[in-house]
């Protein structure tokens, strides 16, 4: 089974011995480097969470990481996992369409399950509401590499 998160620990220790023990770093410093990583957490469990977009958490945490960890984005542009999705979206604001036909049958296998399992209409309603918006989304993006 492929490693999905494979985060070099020693770099991550690295940093944020860096943003504690200088404070001519900031604080905006520590600000960008927590929110790359809440949002590549984020992002890392909406790969396997079908409610949960992976690609502009990723997007986002590459951001992040730019502004507080350049070894970090470096590290997240070269992953397996999430450099091509970052590399698509820098070149052309696009989703390849193997992840766009994947995160749509997931939306709607989900989908699916909730209607099986009974889930009250009000959840089945905002269930509905939120898919179709990210399909939407995901729909309207131009079509990176296959």
């Amino acid at each position: 089974m492929q490693v999905v998160f494979d985060i070099p620990i020693k770099c991550l220790m690295a940093d944020l011995a860096d943003i504690r023990w200088r404070p001519d770093l900031g604080v905006q410093r520590g600000f960008w480097f927590a929110v790359a990583c809440a949002s590549l957490a984020v992002g890392a469990i909406g790969v396997v969470v079908p409610v949960l977009p992976t690609t502009p958490f990723v997007i986002l945490a590459a951001f992040a990481f730019g502004k507080s960890s350049p070894r970090l984005e470096a590290w997240l542009e070269n992953s397996r996992t999430f450099g091509p999705i970052i590399a698509d979206w820098n070149a052309s604001g696009a989703i390849a369409p193997r992840f766009k036909t994947i995160a749509i049958v997931m939306m709607a296998g989900f989908f699916g399950f909730s209607v099986v399992m009974d889930f009250a209409p009000i959840v089945l309603v905002v269930q509905a509401v939120a898919m179709t918006a990210a399909a939407a989304f995901i729909l309207s993006r131009p079509n990176g590499p296959a």
